[in-house]
């Protein structure tokens, strides 16, 4: 079942006008499946694949490189071989839209204290079992009760909320990555930048691709183990390395963030070796954020990650020279806000999603002049 494309529209202006940060989560309900339709007119082929013999298609999208029979799917559920054409089956179906403050995401190098239209499929291509937002990364579309909306509509909306961008978050975009790819196109129509929230997990050609229409990323970056991504993810950790290296290549903004999971990713001896990684293969500007795990989805039997553990890490991170560090779900920590390396003056406060630039002028310090690296407005 899915909403209209007038619900849609009538929604985020409703909505805009009641809240300045206007909400609308659908709910996963399977009471109200949506029948895979052979005749939808509405699908779309999806991108990077290879055609196989016997109507037989591989995936070449992220690093499962699923090899899938006519009328399976992928292990991320949301995309289809039918008779040798693979077909995206999200396309223009978001389940779920927020105005979200884009340190929500968080991104705190990246045109603070302004908004971001955020957006989400269901579906993911890996399942960590910490998950937040497993009602939505671990159903299928059948599952869900979703919108129809364009491209251009979600561009508009992002326009007509007061967003500054559009972001591709809550599950995994990777997955509805050729919906992300036309949104953002058409965000740029209307000056409306775009940011996807990644697992890292894709391809190297599509990640390239995806570069050229994105303005900044943020990379779940899970642990520095193969066990923990293995076990926990049902991924693996090489992948994401690897996209993080293209990154930099690239020439794009990211950050990266590290969910402190209690003795599962803690351990002072791998936060060491992850920060000496970054600080050799990304360099020491790439803002880190610590964040505190809370009891999830299939890991509710852990407590909650220890203050005390997430302020050892940045003390780990900082020693090894890595310059933005900070610790988050932690609302009023001193790690919240961003400081200049070299005189140590406050430039950014932040409480919670609260914001206060007041120590940054033309993507510099006041009071040393040091270039901070970062997209400002």
């Amino acid at each position: 079942m899915a909403w209209t494309r007038r619900q849609f529209l009538r929604t985020v202006l409703s909505a805009s006008a009641a809240s300045a940060f206007p909400t609308l989560a659908l709910p996963y309900s399977h009471r109200f499946p949506r029948e895979s339709d052979p005749a939808d007119e509405s699908l779309v082929e999806a991108w990077h694949y290879e055609k196989l013999p016997h109507k037989k298609i591989r995936c070449t999208l992220c690093p499962r490189e699923c090899v899938i029979d006519d009328q399976e799917r992928g292990y991320c559920g949301v995309r289809e071989n039918r008779g040798g054409v693979y077909y995206t089956l999200v396309y223009g179906k978001p389940c779920t839209w927020h105005v979200d403050p884009i340190e929500k995401k968080p991104l705190f190098h990246f045109i603070p204290g302004t908004k971001a239209f955020s957006i989400s499929t269901v579906g993911c291509n890996i399942e960590c079992k910490f998950c937040q937002n497993w009602q939505i990364s671990q159903i299928r579309p059948e599952q869900s009760v979703d919108y129809v909306a364009s491209p251009g509509e979600i561009a508009w909306a992002a326009d007509a909320t007061g967003c500054a961008s559009i972001a591709y978050t809550y599950a995994e975009p990777v997955i509805f990555y050729e919906y992300m790819y036309d949104c953002a196109v058409e965000g740029r129509k209307r000056d409306v930048r775009s940011v996807m929230i990644s697992n890292g997990y894709i391809n190297r050609e599509p990640m390239r691709q995806l570069c050229k229409v994105l303005d900044a990323v943020k990379i779940d970056f899970k642990a520095y183990t193969e066990r923990f991504y293995r076990e926990l993810c049902r991924g693996h950790l090489k992948p994401v390395l690897d996209t993080l290296v293209l990154l930099k290549q690239m020439g794009i903004w990211f950050e990266m963030v590290y969910l402190v999971v209690p003795t599962q990713n803690d351990s002072p001896d791998e936060i060491r070796q992850m920060c000496r990684w970054i600080l050799q293969e990304l360099g020491p500007d790439v803002p880190l954020h610590f964040t505190r795990f809370y009891p999830q989805y299939k890991m509710r039997n852990l407590p909650p990650t220890p203050v005390k553990t997430l302020e050892r890490a940045w003390e780990i991170a900082r020693d090894e020279g890595l310059h933005f560090v900070y610790i988050g779900n932690v609302p009023g920590h001193r790690a919240e806000s961003t400081y200049c390396p070299s005189c140590d003056r406050r430039l950014i406060y932040r409480i919670g999603y609260a914001v206060e630039v007041e120590g940054l002028r033309n993507g510099r310090c006041a009071h040393c002049g040091r270039e901070i690296p970062g997209v400002w407005l």
